[in-house]
């Protein structure tokens, strides 16, 4: 039953708890690029799991043979080569999902959240608990970026996923699907998720303030460390 609690855990913290987009704040860059459009949301969501899941499983396998002094190049290496894959795939069966996410796609290669579940969780944990952090992750990346993307494009241009919604397309809020909108709703999304978990979410808690509680705090020790060796 332990095992399987693990399981679970692992396979659903991403979404709530842990949620890299509302809770650990990583990839905000891509979540405001692409959250004006569900269509592209869904796309930029779908195609970062993919990412996501296939690097921490490789990395897993490989983590006792990459040396640590080079982790972090070997680990964009990784992401690097199944972010090339991917792309082909968008450009070659998907060009229009391909022309809207532009440069955003390619640029999964130095998403945090990717690089952060690589070296805080892929390289210190089994290839079954990897791949479920990596579907956690990813989805609740993907529902963060939907559940934003169907807010500012329903109110900001009174369309989902491209069709014209009657009355609202006639009183719509531009801004919405702007930065400052993007920001706005963002942090509206923020402070919903604070209120439903009661503000016990992995980043509100008061004993995770400071370095102790910062996803980067063990990868900035170790580079301390090297530092002062060097």
């Amino acid at each position: 039953m332990s095992k399987q609690n693990g399981a679970l855990a692992n396979l659903t913290k991403g979404i709530l708890k842990e949620n890299p987009v509302l809770v650990l704040v990583l990839g905000t860059c891509p979540t405001l690029a692409t959250s004006t459009s569900v269509v592209n949301s869904i796309g930029m969501g779908i195609a970062a799991t993919i990412v996501l899941i296939c690097s921490n499983a490789i990395i897993s396998l490989l983590r006792k043979v990459i040396p640590d002094s080079v982790r972090i190049p070997c680990y964009i290496v990784v992401i690097a080569g199944f972010v090339s894959v991917v792309q082909m795939l968008v450009q070659a069966f998907v060009p229009d999902l391909y022309d809207a996410l532009g440069v955003y796609l390619p640029l999964i290669v130095v998403n945090c959240i990717i690089l952060g579940r690589a070296e805080m969780f892929a390289s210190k944990n089994g290839v079954f608990a990897s791949i479920l952090d990596g579907v956690g992750m990813g989805l609740g990346f993907t529902l963060a970026l939907l559940l934003m993307a169907t807010v500012r494009e329903v109110f900001g241009a009174g369309t989902f996923a491209g069709i014209t919604i009657p009355v609202i397309s006639e009183f719509t809020i531009p801004i919405l699907t702007q930065a400052p909108g993007g920001f706005f709703v963002f942090g509206l999304m923020m402070a919903l998720v604070i209120k439903i978990t009661h503000g016990k979410t992995r980043a509100a808690k008061k004993d995770d303030l400071g370095c102790a509680g910062c996803v980067n705090a063990e990868a900035c020790a170790r580079i301390r460390k090297e530092e002062a060796e060097a």
